[in-house]
């Protein structure tokens, strides 16, 4: 697939339109009618989808350590003619696969996959109750995301190769999305470079989309490391050069200057190594630091402030200061196109019938954190999300930098229960019970049919690129945090994950003996408090 260029003129930047698709072209009620029914096919997939949804859950990965997640699904999607590539950017969790019916548009379909530390939880279960104490668990609904957009893309496949539709489709898991560890470097080798568009989908309790810029900041994570001399440290402190001071000084300026941080700005950071026993003085040690803020900009000037704030607490203790990058997102920009023919589908779609044990799941959960509304799961679509015109802080996605890449979207779909803290245990209670599993089945629906919009609408994707390019792009342009020089951190949480992997084994699920994961935990849906 070639793709026509346009030189935008002063900028120095090539930027790309989308071609015109040699497509056999269909009147909308022929494309509405093919909608109708990849809707139903995701149906008829349910039971597969749940499947998936549960066998994710039950494998708890940190990020970077997705080893079993990644290839189950790998194989499911190589049994459906997929293309596999393995250990894409260095990474060896990480994949594209690919589909291909002749010429057409190349449309990425991603979502992330890792899970949270320490959130081990019993699904179903509306209070704390791990599985394995101090596990890892998936308290964002990561398991959920990548199952749903399998079910879409097969179920959109059907349709192309029965109706001889051309295009490509490229399914993707954004790895260690909690480190922001894996996304800005498959930008910075390409990956992105002959791809057309992208559809990305993250868990909610909702099912929307928006456009613009987002809520949220982009961020860039760095640890600092420190060397110094160690020496006894009652016997001859003297002859020590303590590296946990310069971290510990390096905190404690960083701390002061947050007093002076735009109220948009966020900055966080743990120690990840300090020193390794009391009567030793420390010879390492390292702090690890995440700054956010809503504009590339106001990111890379808090990164070189705390640049020079570790040269400092470096200078006052005699040691010497290296760093290395760990992450980065940039702050998000959706397209609207892809996000106005999405919601039109959304629309036609609507929320999960929930029923009473779901309701009552959710508003226990809601209760036992101390929730501030105990409504239960949405019944009523959310808007279109329109570009924030005040920005506001919060969160960041890797994703970001892949939307400064390619026209992108992120689809949020209703698998989760509203009004949680997140990063939580109380996130992985509804993850593999029918909520998670209906709203992936709802989300799947809404993807499959806008996927379809955009391999046979061959305006839609021009529009987009339009967008992209004249309006997105107008003024901020795309500059990565990372070099060629910086790696991957594959090595984060090794030690986390093989200290639970074990354990964890016992508990995974088995499809072929069990019609759900929750009959193989043996609970009894839902499980209330005074009710086990």
């Amino acid at each position: 697939m070639k793709m026509s260029k346009i030189l935008v003129l002063g900028s120095c930047m090539l930027f790309f339109t989308a071609s015109v698709f040699a497509q056999k072209k269909k009147s909308n009620k022929q494309i509405e009618k093919l909608k109708t029914e990849v809707a139903a096919i995701v149906q008829a997939n349910h039971k597969q989808s749940q499947v998936m949804v549960d066998k994710i859950f039950s494998f708890a990965e940190l990020g970077f350590q997705e080893f079993e997640s990644s290839k189950y699904l790998t194989g499911i999607l190589e049994e459906n003619g997929f293309a596999i590539e393995n250990s894409i950017s260095g990474i060896p969790t990480a994949w594209f696969a690919k589909w291909s019916n002749g010429e057409g548009p190349v449309i990425a379909i991603g979502s992330d996959v890792d899970c949270i530390p320490k959130a081990s939880q019993y699904p179903g279960v509306a209070y704390h109750k791990p599985m394995v104490e101090g596990a890892p668990g998936h308290g964002e609904g990561h398991n959920s995301g990548i199952p749903m957009n399998i079910t879409a893309v097969l179920a959109v496949k059907q349709i192309m190769e029965r109706e001889n539709i051309g295009g490509t489709l490229l399914v993707w898991p954004g790895i260690a999305e909690e480190l922001l560890g894996s996304k800005a470097w498959y930008v910075r080798d390409g990956l992105f470079d002959k791809i057309d568009m992208c559809i990305f989908t993250h868990v909610s309790s909702n099912l929307g989309v928006s456009y613009g810029p987002t809520r949220g900041t982009g961020l860039i994570s760095v640890e600092y490391m420190f060397e110094g001399e160690a020496a006894h440290s009652a016997g001859a402190p003297w002859r020590g050069r303590s590296a946990l001071d310069a971290a510990e000084l390096m905190n404690i300026g960083w701390n002061y200057k947050r007093e002076h941080l735009h109220p948009l700005k966020r900055s966080h950071s743990i120690f990840t190594d300090a020193g390794d026993q009391p009567n030793v003085v420390p010879s390492k040690a390292a702090i690890w630091f995440y700054f956010r803020d809503i504009k590339y900009k106001g990111i890379m000037e808090m990164y070189a402030e705390a640049n020079d704030m570790a040269k400092g607490a470096a200078l006052m203790t005699g040691t010497k200061m290296t760093s290395r990058i760990l992450g980065a997102a940039w702050p998000r920009h959706f397209n609207k196109v892809i996000a106005e023919t999405m919601y039109d589908n959304i629309k036609k779609v609507g929320l999960p019938q929930w029923s009473s044990e779901d309701q009552a799941l959710a508003k226990a959960v809601q209760t036992e954190v101390n929730s501030n509304k105990i409504e239960g799961l949405a019944t009523e679509l959310m808007e279109l999300g329109l570009p924030q015109v005040e920005p506001i802080s919060g969160g960041s996605d890797d994703i970001g930098d892949i939307s400064w890449k390619i026209p992108t979207v992120t689809m949020r779909y209703p698998s989760n229960i509203p009004g949680l803290q997140g990063h939580h245990w109380s996130n992985a209670i509804a993850m593999a019970t029918p909520i998670a599993h209906k709203g992936v089945t709802a989300g799947a629906k809404a993807e499959a049919m806008t996927i379809l919009d955009f391999l046979l609408k061959p305006q839609l994707l021009k529009d987009a690129w339009t967008y992209f390019n004249d309006v997105q792009s107008k003024e901020d342009k795309y500059e990565p945090m990372i070099s060629a020089d910086d790696l991957p951190p594959v090595y984060l949480n090794t030690d986390k994950q093989g200290q639970f992997r074990t354990e964890l084994e016992k508990f995974y699920y088995d499809e072929t003996k069990y019609d759900s994961y929750l009959e193989q935990l043996g609970v009894e849906y839902p499980t209330l408090k005074g009710e086990e």
